[in-house]
């Protein structure tokens, strides 16, 4: 089967591995799609996402869907023939982050494509996928494959949201209008946000935004845009998800006082300067948001009701020709959500 492995930063290779057989209680795929996600990039570029360094080659890929071809022993979940999507985590149920509720940020977690923990997990860009059976969601009704590889980075768009609280008839910013800005834009307004105002450097990056449900685009070059909030607590909410210390500061600048402020892109390795004085001044509160947990059945069902996100899939490339998919992703003036082929 083809596979698309990294082997360190700039080496994306695509080869052929062997199809691997479903054990006990495990479920073999037939991958479709697959999403390329801004840590595939970061992978492939630089040879790591934050703290997660690769050491060792390793298959990418975390949101990938595809249809059920057999069942191990004991495997309780889907059929085969049933197209599913593929929750790409497998937290460890017994930690304390597990026993309260927290299964996101499980300590010894296994999660698709990452170089977390050593052997590495291999990941979902390969033909054939061996994953738990309790991993797989059968795609709700009508919803096809290709808008549902969506529904890995919208689990984490609506995790951050939520862990904004109650953004309801609220003013909500969001910094960065890459796929997963332009989801959480789309997030916020699924949970009644009245209006959602997203800042980005790239005009093409703001119309995907747009396309996800802004109201308001800025270019965040610009001081004199006239979209900017006209006052300094114009904003009930900020979400960072552009990945930049930049982002972060233009949120504690502008959310109002004592409003909340979650951190989503994931900051460069080692200390990141901020605005604390206002943090401390304002009270603002600044929370983390990593990755998700139950809001992958709920990001299914949301994009089974709309086919506005559509819009936000810009290209599928065959999987041999993965490198261009990457070179194709990690250009924001030219698309948004890049997918791989695996099916043809």
């Amino acid at each position: 089967m083809l596979a698309c492995v990294i082997h360190g930063p700039g080496d994306l290779r695509v080869e052929e591995l062997p199809v691997p057989q479903p054990g006990p209680g495990r479920a073999l795929v037939a991958v479709g799609y697959g999403g390329v996600c801004g840590s595939d990039l970061h992978y492939w570029r630089h040879g790591g996402v934050g703290d997660f360094l690769l050491r060792e080659p390793m298959v990418l890929g975390h949101e990938v869907v595809g249809t059920v071809v057999a069942l191990g022993d004991g495997a309780a979940g889907p059929v085969p023939g049933t197209e599913v999507a593929v929750h790409p985590a497998s937290p460890c149920g017994r930690c304390p982050e597990c026993a309260q509720g927290r299964r996101n940020v499980c300590r010894d977690t296994r999660y698709l494509g990452s170089a977390a923990r050593f052997p590495h997990v291999q990941g979902g860009f390969a033909a054939r996928l061996v994953v738990p059976a309790e991993q797989l969601r059968p795609l709700p009704g009508g919803l096809e494959p290709r808008r549902a590889a969506l529904a890995e980075p919208l689990s984490v768009a609506l995790h951050a949201v939520r862990r904004a609280g109650d953004v309801a008839g609220r003013h909500v910013l969001v910094t960065g209008a890459g796929p997963i800005g332009c989801l959480v834009v789309a997030a916020a307004k699924a949970a009644g946000a009245a209006h959602v105002t997203v800042t980005d450097l790239l005009p093409a990056a703001l119309e995907y935004a747009r396309a996800a449900g802004a109201d308001t685009l800025v270019r965040a070059d610009d001081p004199d845009d006239s979209g900017w909030p006209a006052a300094a607590d114009a904003v009930d909410t900020a979400i960072e998800a552009s990945g930049v210390a930049a982002g972060l500061d233009t949120c504690l600048r502008l959310v109002r006082r004592g409003g909340v402020v979650v951190q989503l892109g994931m900051l460069p390795p080692g200390p990141s300067p901020f605005a604390g004085n206002l943090v401390v001044s304002r009270e603002i509160e600044l929370r983390g948001a990593f990755r998700f947990d139950g809001e992958f059945d709920e990001a299914l069902a949301l994009l089974a009701a709309g086919p506005g996100f559509d819009a936000l899939v810009s290209a599928v490339v065959p999987v041999r020709e993965a490198e261009a998919a990457f070179v194709l992703a990690g250009d924001r003036g030219r698309s948004c959500k890049v997918l791989l082929d695996f099916a043809s």
